[in-house]
């Protein structure tokens, strides 16, 4: 590819001759970028800030029973309490399609409000005892900082073992113990502590990292709850929207229980997928909101490009009519305001991207210092794909800036030009 060295020398000139009105006429475009830049940014930071709260899988429901009974069915009254049983999960599993992952918890304290007392050594405290399994941990959003999370054995083996908050482990031990493989006392059952998390859900971290988990089988053998399920956990086979598990489910044990379908008060779930639909749809909206503020500023900009070129065309008539006397043909004089124009919006654009990348890379490093958050806000980002295509959009508003005064340049009249004063 051959490079119009004079072409070039010639766009420089021109530009150098008015540095004041083509260095203001660029920061139009590039203010339009680089706010382009930050408002993605800062919405990608805060939409990393907010998904790093939801469990890393998101696509999860809670069922439970929340009431008896409020109509007749089958010959049977009103007023009916109706239970959760451990057959349930594997009923549930067979029968239900749309099932791919069905767990049963149990707890201590939550529902009563009633946490049980803890002990270790000379320290205690009350804190909520809740039951989970292998693998749950991106449920519960926690984060392991000392030992490990429950494995397949504990759960078959109904191990006394348990992982405990931060807030746990600060009122019950010294800061300079080790709590892993210490001992501590559940209303006067002793558990082994294997592990020490922190929550990473956004809002209720306090709350989270003042409970103790346990393998569910171990709590409900030691707590007395053998008979009985507290809720399910169950997510969806993959493809399928969790509301449709959750509303499959909950049919299902009307059907199991024997509850008329158009009771709705005795099974109650709260769906994570539709609240994180919800938190999705607001970032595309904060997305779409900053590509319109930003595209409108560029574009204003763009008609400041614009207007400069006509008076740049303006100011060139009788050299532009004398290219055409000694046989330029209009497609390079197009050519020459085009390139002019897209040299002047893209230069001021990939500054603003640039400069726009650095802050944010800046902010970006801070956080990192901080913990990594800063409430719920995350690490801000920009990816490729949104550069590329601001970069699109530079290319797209120079040649739109370019379009009048280029058609005006290529209609010069040569004789008419030169007569030009």
């Amino acid at each position: 590819m051959i490079i119009d060295t004079e072409k070039w020398q010639e766009i420089f000139k021109t530009l150098g001759q008015h540095k004041l009105r083509t260095a203001l006429t660029a920061f139009g475009v590039f203010w339009g970028i680089f706010m382009l830049t930050l408002l993605l940014g800062a919405g990608k930071g805060l939409e990393n800030g907010v998904n790093e709260g939801f469990p890393r899988v998101p696509n999860i429901v809670w069922v439970w029973v929340q009431g008896s009974t409020q109509m007749p069915y089958q010959g049977m009254p009103i007023g009916r309490q109706i239970g959760l049983k451990p057959e349930d999960v594997a009923a549930i599993e067979k029968n239900v399609a749309s099932v791919g992952f069905i767990r049963g918890q149990n707890s201590v304290g939550i529902w009563s409000g009633t946490p049980p007392y803890t002990v270790h050594k000379d320290k205690n405290g009350t804190f909520f005892i809740e039951g989970t399994h292998a693998h749950m941990d991106n449920i519960h959003s926690l984060r392991m900082k000392e030992g490990r999370y429950f494995n397949e054995l504990d759960d078959l083996e109904k191990r006394k073992t348990v992982i405990i908050g931060t807030r746990v482990r600060t009122q019950l031990f010294d800061a300079d113990e080790s709590p892993l493989g210490k001992n501590i006392t559940i209303n006067g059952i002793s558990f082994t502590v294997i592990g020490v998390f922190e929550s990473t859900a956004n809002g209720n971290q306090q709350q989270e990292e003042e409970k103790i988990y346990l393998p569910n089988e171990t709590l409900r053998y030691a707590f007395n709850q053998v008979g009985n399920i507290g809720s399910f956990v169950v997510q969806p086979k993959p493809g399928i929207h969790a509301r449709v598990a959750e509303e499959d489910v909950k049919k299902y044990l009307k059907e199991l229980k024997k509850v008329n379908p158009e009771d709705v008060g005795v099974f109650g779930s709260f769906n994570l997928q539709n609240e994180f639909d919800k938190v999705e749809g607001l970032f595309t909206g904060i997305a779409v909101f900053s590509w319109v503020v930003a595209i409108g500023t560029i574009m204003a900009g763009a008609i400041g490009v614009g207007n400069i070129m006509l008076i740049v065309v303006k100011e060139r008539t009788r050299e532009i009519g004398l290219r055409k006397a000694l046989g330029a043909t209009p497609n390079s004089i197009i050519g020459m305001i085009v390139q002019e124009s897209i040299f002047i919006t893209t230069v001021a654009g990939y500054m603003g991207l640039v400069i726009g990348v650095l802050i944010l890379e800046g902010v970006g490093k801070l956080l990192e210092a901080g913990g990594g958050k800063a409430g719920f806000f995350g690490k801000p980002e920009v990816d490729f794909a949104t550069a590329f295509a601001a970069l699109l959009v530079l290319v797209i508003s120079g040649l739109l800036a370019s379009l009048m005064p280029a058609a005006k340049a290529a209609g010069v009249n040569p004789i008419v030009a030169l007569q030009d004063e």
